[in-house]
């Protein structure tokens, strides 16, 4: 059976960009403007989380806002964030230019919204993420897999050859990440950096983006 890379799908905060540090400032900000304290383990929490678990866990501390308001809130201070400075993780770009040149198509699945999720994107040459796949667009965010199955089927209706999950990669950063790709049946390649990440047989270890060519993302199919 051919082991050919046919798709990659890419997680965001944390993986392709930094924006970790931005949503944690953000965060803590509007908590503290209500007159409450967000600590390193409230952050830590919502690591790759859907923006409404955090949101709600922000309102448990003491943020007066609706889900809504808080989402709008952040995702809005976020993006000014990043289109001013746009943090992407070593070796980003690089894998995605080698990628394009295969012709190897690829997506974003991220629990981030549009207004956040668009301004990475457009940073990016057109057509090189051939779409998004955004928390706002899911029933059930991650840890759930209806994201990644979500844009798996979306790319499978267009891709010139029946689609292979076992084919395509997902890279992520964190637990919810990881655990809604490798049950989308997606080979899940974990990329830890924020948070750290045990070592589990349902996806694969990397230190980082950086030297990762489309040779050595087939030899993660073949492992």
């Amino acid at each position: 059976m051919s082991r050919t890379l046919q798709a990659v799908f890419w997680d965001m905060d944390g993986t392709l960009v930094d924006t970790e540090p931005h949503w944690i400032r953000e965060e803590t900000a509007l908590v503290e403007a209500h007159g409450a304290r967000w600590t390193d383990e409230h952050a830590a929490a919502c690591v790759g989380q859907a923006l409404p678990f955090t949101a709600a866990r922000m309102q448990e501390v003491g943020v007066d806002l609706s889900v809504r308001e808080i989402i709008d809130h952040l995702i809005t201070r976020v993006a000014a964030g990043v289109r001013n400075d746009m943090p992407w993780r070593p070796g980003g770009r690089a894998a995605l230019d080698a990628l394009e040149r295969a012709g190897v198509r690829c997506a974003l699945v991220t629990m981030s919204e549009p207004g956040l999720a668009a301004a990475v994107v457009e940073a990016l040459p057109p057509g090189q993420i051939e779409f998004m796949v955004t928390g706002d667009t899911v029933t059930r965010g991650k840890p759930d897999p209806e994201a990644y199955l979500t844009a798996f089927e979306t790319m499978a209706r267009t891709h010139p050859e029946p689609l292979d999950p076992q084919r395509c990669l997902a890279f992520e950063d964190s637990v919810p990440g990881v655990t809604s790709a490798a049950d989308s049946g997606l080979v899940t390649v974990a990329v830890p950096h924020w948070m750290p990440l045990p070592d589990s047989d349902r996806y694969q270890l990397i230190s980082g983006l950086e030297g990762l060519d489309v040779a050595a993302m087939e030899r993660l199919l073949a492992r």
